[in-house]
């Protein structure tokens, strides 16, 4: 009786280890959520380059899909088509403008949590032009943004020599001048257009504050950050295009909210 115990306990025994390891493997094979990345205003995708290298390094799949800059409705719009395109989790990473993209799209069946990068996060009935006039220290105006008129419309542009300080002040001025060179313009109206969305209260938000952003003024993005309730993280010094200047530590932050 007693040996045939012992075999009993070691058959339990066995089981359990065997269900902890699949479980174990279980976890260990969980696929990690897709990381969709929204630029602002000014820029392209190019200006994920560095954060998107080093999340696909370390086994995320990244789409840095090139947002239309028509205005809030237009933007989200397409996007939604694009994030209707990709299966599973999402996290949605937002840059300056395109954290009202992210606002708005964050109820997007799939979205696990929301990051903003040196951006805005809006509130239902707010838009960016009046939360930018908030509080003084955003140097964008008339005096660093020309206009291109087109039929139907105006778009805004940072003036050439502009960009470097307004945009990019921790980056070499070499590489300040290509950015300017290659921004993309957004149309004039939607700083002016009113976003139709909160973002759920209940999603994980997180925030990445560039402490030396003149695009943005800092102490507007930390009352939005701390009115959103998000996890702020905060660079000392760093420009608005701080996903340029500090791609590991924004690379860091998404991944944080990626677990």
């Amino acid at each position: 009786m007693k040996l045939r115990h012992l075999i009993a306990v070691a058959a339990a025994a066995v089981v359990t280890l065997t269900g902890v390891t699949t479980a174990s493997a279980q976890t260990e094979h969980k696929p990690k959520p897709t990381i969709v990345l929204l630029h602002g205003a000014f820029a392209d995708a190019a200006s994920w380059s560095e954060v998107a290298g080093r999340l696909q390094r370390d086994g995320y799949t990244v789409v840095a899909p090139a947002v239309p800059l028509r205005g809030v409705a237009t933007d989200t719009a397409y996007l939604q088509g694009v994030l209707n395109s990709i299966p599973g989790p999402k996290v949605l990473v937002g840059h300056s403008y395109g954290g009202a993209l992210v606002s708005e799209l964050a109820g997007t069946s799939g979205v696990k949590s929301l990051v903003y990068v040196a951006a805005f996060i809006p509130q239902a009935g707010e838009t960016i032009g009046a939360l930018n006039a908030q509080y003084p220290g955003s140097e964008l105006g008339p005096d660093t943004t020309s206009t291109i008129a087109y039929p139907g419309g105006v778009d805004l542009v940072v003036k050439p020599e502009s960009f470097h300080e307004v945009f990019s002040a921790d980056l070499p001025a070499r590489q300040a001048a290509v950015l300017g060179a290659s921004q993309r313009p957004i149309n004039a109206a939607a700083f002016d257009e009113k976003v139709a969305t909160t973002a759920p209260a209940g999603l994980p938000k997180y925030a990445v504050i560039p402490t030396g952003d003149h695009a943005i003024a800092p102490a507007a993005e930390r009352f939005m950050a701390q009115r959103a309730h998000a996890t702020i993280v905060e660079v000392p010094g760093a420009s608005h295009l701080v996903a340029l200047s500090h791609p590991s530590t924004v690379a860091r932050v998404i991944e944080q909210a990626a677990r």
